[in-house]
């Protein structure tokens, strides 16, 4: 029995390769069969096969038997747990930025005020002059 954080790096490590993921993407769309799978890729027969293993073994794809049809499946659930997993993190960002821009807006509030205490005008020669309030 694997752990979630064993199928998480089988997750992972199957998705870290563009190959496998536009094999998912399609799958997506419905069932296919190696050869169905292999014509939009640019590489031997052996080589696709060879991906659809590593997708097998981290259980993102099963292979399927009817008669001479030898269909592909997506199987879902590995991605929800990392999408989950992703999730966690994602929600960690957002309050960090929500906590950078409210600090962002104190400061401008800060600039602001204190920037009204001292206003530029101008003689009327063009020079500046300070005036304090």
């Amino acid at each position: 029995m694997q752990t979630q954080t064993d199928r998480l790096s089988a997750t992972f490590s199957a998705l870290a390769d563009p190959t496998r993921r536009a094999i998912l993407a399609r799958l997506a769309s419905g069932e296919a069969s190696v050869t169905e799978l292999a014509r939009p890729l640019k590489m031997t027969m052996p080589a696709v096969t060879k991906h659809l293993k590593v997708l097998e073994r981290a259980n993102l794809i099963r292979r399927g038997r009817q008669a001479q049809w030898r269909p592909c499946y997506l199987v879902a659930e590995p991605l929800k747990e990392a999408a989950d997993w992703v999730e966690q993190y994602r929600i960690f960002w957002e309050q960090s930025l929500d906590r950078l821009d409210a600090y962002l807006k104190v400061l401008q509030a800060q600039t602001i005020k204190g920037s009204d205490k001292s206003k530029v005008s101008r003689k009327k020669d063009g020079r500046r002059t300070r005036k304090q309030k």
